[in-house]
């Protein structure tokens, strides 16, 4: 029915919104629902309109708002996302990257400069191959080719640990030098 499916965008605007949540089991969940094509177009569109509201609620209420989801540290830790230069480029690769702490950045985001246009352009295109094989292996279990979904899940562990390392790397770059003088 279509309720399920406003329910279902319901849990994606609210799990990006409290970004204490993950949000990879209710992309499978879309998957085994919905199956995989409409599976990935739901979680899209959840998680873009979940994007777009922490994107205006944090441009309205500011750091004091993102400070009650996360820790200063974590803050610092996306301050990559403040290179106006390449801030488009610099997000969209994070966004790419699976493994990377999207709910982390969306609430950045709204610290930067960047317009709303833009971002849920960036949010929505990027997000797309991660949430497209977390759907895949829903649908896998929903249809009982188990072997199959172990295999997606096996690969999308595999390229999750890669994308970490990689928002790592970044991370680290972006980090201002200092010095152990002592």
């Amino acid at each position: 029915t279509w309720w399920s499916r406003v329910a279902y965008l319901g849990m994606l605007i609210f799990q990006v919104v409290f970004a204490v949540i993950p949000g990879g089991a209710f992309e499978v969940a879309g998957g085994y629902a919905f199956g995989a094509l409409e599976g990935t177009i739901l979680s899209v569109i959840g998680t873009t309109m979940g994007s777009a509201l922490v994107f205006l609620t944090v441009r309205r209420w500011g750091l004091k708002y993102v400070l009650l989801f996360f820790t200063q540290e974590q803050l610092d830790s996306a301050k990559f996302m403040h290179d106006e230069k390449r801030l488009y480029l610099v997000a969209f690769i994070a966004f790419l990257i699976p493994g990377t702490p999207k709910d982390l950045l969306c609430y950045v985001a709204g610290l930067t400069d960047i317009r709303l246009s833009r971002w849920i352009i960036i949010t929505s295109i990027a997000r797309i191959p991660a949430i497209t094989i977390s759907t895949i292996g829903g649908n896998a279990i929903g249809t009982k080719s188990y072997l199959f979904a172990a295999v997606v899940f096996a690969v999308t562990v595999i390229i999750s640990a890669v994308g970490v390392l990689i928002y790592r790397r970044i991370t680290k770059v972006s980090e201002p030098e200092t010095s152990d003088e002592s």
